[in-house]
């Protein structure tokens, strides 16, 4: 299985993704320390953070920001490695190997999970840590409500990070279905609307149950996927 990750991987020329990962992370880095330190969100009245209900701490950002940054990325290369590979008939070429369908896009769909775990994952370490950092000389707008000493942190940060890139899984169920990379996208805007939005005082982004929910219905979708691979026509 990892020498099929690998392969996918240079087949489908990682490093331009590396790149694209690594200019993703500096874009958000720079807007949560220009958020943090230099005022960007202060209500010009009254000189505090205008945020929407439970975002006034700056995890709250850091965690908006990064989710919906990397359920889009994710979705993308979602599209590229898989729902296009099925548009461009490539993936006829890579049925007729003597391996099995479905390890075939299971090979795919982990490239893309471990792929984008570990970058959201760093992207979050260097985020908070560039915040914490920035603390020792400056004065944060919004409250640091983390301590990267505990171990918790880092545990929290684990579970988000899975759930999130995990979530990408229904975004590619249903570019397959609908045979096109374009549905994998929009979806993921739809997902990013119905987890991350507030609803006033409502929002799904802090309920400690919805994250279990989501990972298990993506994972359902993640099966859906690929059921069915070794007797269905290609697209």
């Amino acid at each position: 299985m990892w020498k099929l990750i690998k392969l996918e991987w240079k087949k489908n020329n990682i490093g331009k993704y590396v790149r694209n990962a690594v200019i993703l992370a500096a874009i958000l880095c720079l807007f949560m320390f220009v958020l943090a330190y230099l005022g960007i969100a202060n209500d010009p009245d009254t000189g505090v953070p205008d945020a929407a209900p439970g975002n006034n701490t700056i995890s709250a950002p850091i965690e908006l920001f990064t989710s919906m940054s990397f359920l889009v990325f994710t979705s993308v290369m979602l599209s590229s490695f898989i729902v296009s590979a099925y548009k461009n008939k490539t993936m006829t070429l890579m049925f007729s190997y003597p391996i099995k369908r479905k390890k075939i896009l299971v090979s795919q769909m982990l490239a893309v999970w471990i792929f984008n775990f570990a970058a959201l994952v760093l992207t979050k370490l260097l985020l908070y840590g560039g915040i914490l950092l920035g603390s020792c000389f400056m004065v944060s707008s919004f409250p640091l409500d983390y301590n990267m000493a505990d171990l918790g942190f880092y545990i929290q940060l684990l579970v988000k990070s899975t759930v999130i890139v995990t979530m990408s899984f229904i975004a590619l169920f249903i570019g397959i279905a609908m045979k096109s990379s374009k549905a994998t996208i929009i979806s993921s805007f739809l997902l990013i609307i119905l987890t991350q939005a507030n609803i006033g005082d409502l929002t799904m982004a802090d309920n400690a149950v919805f994250p279990v929910i989501l990972t298990f219905i993506s994972a359902v979708f993640a099966f859906f996927s690929i059921s069915g691979a070794e007797t269905k026509d290609l697209m």
